[in-house]
């Protein structure tokens, strides 16, 4: 199945003006489910699609696999952010792990209140596990924005806080 930029604009744009609220296409290799209203932080979903969502103008061609199909859903679909809310940005390239270990509980979850310079997760570059804190902002954690386990690139938005 080929699915090209104008394609997924199409089906987004379609899909916002309905009544359905998820939608799973399978073909081959290729499964893309798109749900709306659900936030991209949360478990098996692939991302956010807001009422009203927006297309990034990005260079899409054939989406062959699963792995590529939420890449491009992601990179496609951009939620309006809150302007009052506190972006915590990755300080390297690595691997971001929402717990300390497997069998621990995340630091923090959607929802969670924080304070001034809680960990709020961990990057592992080159072997070392790197705590991230929660430099000068306290409140509440309103999107996670990486999966755990997931590589992550200097200066992308791990997750953003709306500051007491």
């Amino acid at each position: 199945m080929q699915l090209d930029l104008n394609q997924l604009c199409e089906l987004l744009t379609v899909l916002d003006k309905t009544g359905i609220s998820e939608l799973t296409l399978k073909s081959g290799e290729l499964e893309l489910t798109v749900r709306k209203g659900i936030l991209a932080s949360e478990p098996g979903t692939a991302a956010a699609l807001p009422a009203a969502a927006t297309i990034a103008p990005i260079a899409l061609g054939a989406v062959a696999s699963p792995a590529a199909a939420h890449a491009a859903v992601a990179a496609a679909v951009s939620a309006p952010v809150d302007t009052k809310w506190v972006s915590i940005i990755s300080p390297m390239v690595g691997t971001f792990y929402r717990a300390a270990a497997p069998d621990e509980p995340p630091f923090v979850s959607v929802g969670d209140r924080i304070k001034v310079s809680q960990t709020v997760c961990i990057i592992e570059a080159m072997k070392l596990m790197n705590e991230i804190d929660a430099d000068e902002v306290s409140g509440q954690v309103m999107e996670i924005l990486v999966q755990n386990g997931e590589p992550v690139e200097y200066g992308q938005v791990l997750m953003r806080i709306n500051p007491d």
